[in-house]
């Protein structure tokens, strides 16, 4: 109610796009995210990208132009994008361009907690996270190789040298992590191999209560009303 432009999720943006080059149909719009291996930067599944689709013909992003059938294929609408779905797509760009805010990623939550696994397991976990960082990493560029040799302007794949070098900045912070766990040099507690309970705590009770964060970083990592979670 009374919002200039209705939340647009990372899907929309994506079908925006699509449609801000050409009018599509949804089952095109969705060979042609697979086929630039999008869905590395936004989940993309048919039904959803379908949902998306009407939910934003309803907020009138979109607009069905037409309806084509191919030999015995379903048949197909198409859309396009409207003035009111461009300026929408502009302006949310804009705002996830203009300040970060908390996405919330799994792993730094799983990294907080990591201290309840036994030491030769979090050791073996992690080893296989750096494995498939790795392989990321090595996908990654092959991709900005392939772009690279066909002279695609970098303006349509500047994401790519941007998850790069996130994957690399976590590789080598994981790979720096395990190698001080597994020289001792970060305390561990040990735990019963037959209960899977923890025997010996590596500090007493007191130094074992996490302390809280300084005021400042809470406040300032708290999201505030105001931010949206599409």
């Amino acid at each position: 109610m009374g919002q200039a432009h209705p939340p647009v999720t990372p899907l929309a943006i994506a079908v925006l796009a699509l449609l801000e080059e050409r009018p599509m149909h949804p089952y095109e719009m969705y060979q042609t995210l697979i086929s630039r291996r999008e869905d590395k930067l936004v989940k993309v599944r048919p039904g959803s990208l379908y949902h998306t689709v009407s939910r934003l013909a309803d907020q009138e992003l979109v607009r069905a132009e037409g309806v084509d059938r191919a030999g015995n294929r379903p048949e197909r609408t198409t859309y396009r994008i409207t003035a009111r779905g461009r300026d929408a797509l502009r302006n949310r760009i804009a705002e996830i361009v203009r300040r970060p805010i908390p996405e919330y990623p799994v792993f730094p939550l799983a990294l907080g907690e990591l201290h309840n696994l036994p030491k030769p397991d979090v050791l073996a976990l992690l080893r296989e996270r750096i494995r498939e960082l790795e392989t990321a990493l090595a996908d990654t560029d092959m991709l900005i190789a392939w772009a690279e040799e066909r002279e695609v302007p970098r303006r349509y794949w500047i994401a790519l040298p941007f998850g790069r070098a996130t994957l690399a900045a976590e590789a080598a912070w994981v790979k720096e992590f395990v190698a001080q766990l597994d020289s001792g040099a970060i305390e561990w507690d040990d735990f019963d191999p037959s209960t899977g309970a923890r025997s010996e705590p590596c500090a007493s009770a007191a130094d074992a209560a996490r302390p809280p964060l300084p005021g400042a970083a809470v406040a300032n990592s708290a999201p505030s009303l105001s931010d949206n979670p599409s």
